[in-house]
């Protein structure tokens, strides 16, 4: 990825001149609510008799899934449940069914749901547990026995795309705005962004300085943990009540919404992956900047 900036001296304006909104600092109705405590979040939400639910976590950052053996959970007092990708619909076979604008990459997504065949990240979730009580849930993955074989991992995205590395996703080809390679890669999608002519920006400047660096990734702080309470009506529909970053989405399917919360609801949960298999910690992405000092005169 490549950006670039030009220092021309220019007087600073203010953008704010002339709204009614922007730029003041207009009261949060439900501020008082969240700072006095009174506010509830989808973790507030406890309908009656509840099953709690844990997830068994891959230690691994890049393995395949030899075998699960739920036996010694199942046993455990208390589990009501537990599944895996074999569980669920093989997205795949149903994405005709639905209907078009639905991107095949959405069985991405439900890989990452529970991995299927393959880890892909450490802390990638492989099993689901439904339980009386949060304990025994817990309890009850750490019961569960699976056998991996262990892959290389890529540690940094440089690595990912090197020439020959190991494909986390083999089905994988990289995207060039609307064209795709005929060899797999690691890299789902290269995008050119640009603006003007950086090459005779280059050529006026009074100095150009080329440097590489790296940062990681940076993450907002939630006020409200990740959470899902969902409830299965006895017409057939589900209720669910969860955490989401900042809008709210409706179930497709369900009709019914979630219920209005303090923090931002939604139907569904929204999902996060990444094409490089890592620690657990965000992976650490690289980019190279070029930039170039004005040699016009401030204006």
């Amino acid at each position: 990825m490549s950006g670039l900036a030009v220092v021309t001296g220019r007087p600073k304006t203010s953008a704010t001149t002339g709204y009614k909104s922007i730029g003041t600092r207009p009261v949060r109705h439900d501020g008082v609510d969240k700072v006095t405590g009174r506010a509830c979040y989808g973790a507030d939400v406890f309908p009656g008799n509840l099953a709690y639910g844990a997830m068994l976590r891959s230690p691994h950052a890049h393995a395949r899934i030899k075998s699960i053996d739920f036996s010694e959970a199942l046993a455990l007092s208390g589990v009501l449940a537990v599944a895996s990708a074999s569980d669920l619909p093989q997205i795949e076979d149903h994405l005709a069914e639905l209907g078009e604008g639905i991107d095949a990459r959405i069985s991405y997504k439900s890989q990452n749901m529970l991995a299927r065949e393959k880890v892909l990240y450490d802390g990638h979730a492989i099993a689901a547990v439904a339980a009386t009580d949060p304990h025994t849930a817990e309890l009850a993955t750490r019961l569960i026995k699976v056998e991996f074989e262990l892959l290389p991992p890529l540690m940094t995205a440089e690595a990912a795309m090197a020439p020959g590395a190991p494909l986390i996703q083999p089905d994988v080809y990289t995207d060039h705005d609307g064209r795709s390679d005929e060899q797999p890669s690691n890299v789902a999608v290269h995008s050119l962004v640009g603006q003007g002519d950086p090459e005779a920006g280059f050529k006026a400047a009074s100095l150009v300085l080329e440097r590489e660096y790296s940062t990681a990734t940076v993450h907002q702080g939630y006020i409200e943990p990740h959470n899902a309470t969902a409830r299965w009506l006895e017409d057939g529909q589900l209720e669910v009540w969860c955490s989401s970053q900042g809008r709210v989405r409706h179930p497709r399917r369900t009709g019914r919404t979630a219920r209005p919360l303090a923090g931002p609801a939604s139907g569904s949960i929204p999902w996060r992956s990444a094409a490089v298999s890592g620690a657990s910690s965000p992976p650490t992405w690289s980019c190279r900047r070029r930039c170039w000092r004005a040699s016009a005169p401030a204006r």
